[in-house]
């Protein structure tokens, strides 16, 4: 468990580590680079970098917090990637089920894998599914999603990497738009956020906008939020039109 600085969460739990690239948004995966530093560092749970692995050690983690807690689940892999075996994922369901006060939040680029056991899992009100759009090419994440028995389906549309210009919206309950951010970094248009966020507007959909990534993305060099000591602070600003949008789909 780690806090985390993601802005639309608060916890990271890992009872998974490692993956494999498998679209555009992975190119320049920062679990990859973070787990080679971790490595570096001598921590056991990464002794094997970025090769996937399970850790039964850690499943037991959300009995211990005392309070209740919002939870990205795995953020340093994919609980659904075909190598993870399908009843490790079903343990770590029977931990999120168990622990009703917490709140978690898994994301996922393998929707195809998602979609095939999903009547085999146990969807808890607890249990936020979301799957990564990076561009028009994976819309496809999001119909599969839809057709999930997840209560609160969301997507992750980052790194937004082109124009998406139809969501298929009717059946999610949030989404998060974000630039990106680090060495290299791709950028991002205005005009493929707006797009999203009126998509949003127009669907009733709560959005969340995280980040421009970097500030010579960011359209408004005069946005406070670049500033490190603004209270909203993110990479490269996170205004759009002069307003932080940190909408969420229910009250947490």
């Amino acid at each position: 468990m780690a806090e985390s600085t993601i802005e639309w969460t608060e916890l990271t739990w890992n009872p998974v580590t490692g993956c494999k690239k498998i679209s555009p948004g992975c190119k320049f995966c920062y679990a990859e680079v973070m787990s080679r530093r971790l490595k570096a560092m001598g921590v056991e749970k990464y002794k094997d970098g970025f090769k996937i692995r399970v850790h039964p050690e850690s499943l037991n983690i959300p009995f211990t917090w005392k309070k209740p807690k919002v939870v990205f689940v795995n953020s340093m892999s994919d609980l659904f990637h075909d190598e993870i075996p399908l009843d490790f994922i079903k343990a770590v369901f029977s931990v999120m089920n168990a622990t009703p006060q917490h709140t978690y939040q898994v994301l996922t680029k393998r929707s195809d894998r998602l979609l095939t056991i999903a009547d085999e899992l146990n969807w808890t009100a607890n249990i936020w599914m979301g799957v990564s759009v990076e561009n028009e090419k994976y819309v496809q994440r999001v119909t599969e999603l839809s057709q999930t028995p997840a209560k609160t389906k969301f997507l992750s549309v980052e790194p937004l990497l082109g124009y998406i210009k139809n969501l298929p919206l009717d059946k999610i309950n949030w989404v998060i738009v974000g630039g990106e951010s680090g060495h290299g970094a791709r950028p991002v248009k205005y005009e493929w956020i707006e797009s999203v966020r009126r998509q949003c507007e127009i669907k009733k959909v709560p959005f969340f906008f995280k980040q421009w990534g970097k500030p010579k993305f960011n359209v408004n060099a005069n946005d406070p939020t670049i500033d490190k000591l603004h209270p909203r602070h993110a990479k490269g600003g996170c205004e759009l039109d002069g307003k932080i949008y940190r909408e969420l789909p229910i009250a947490v």
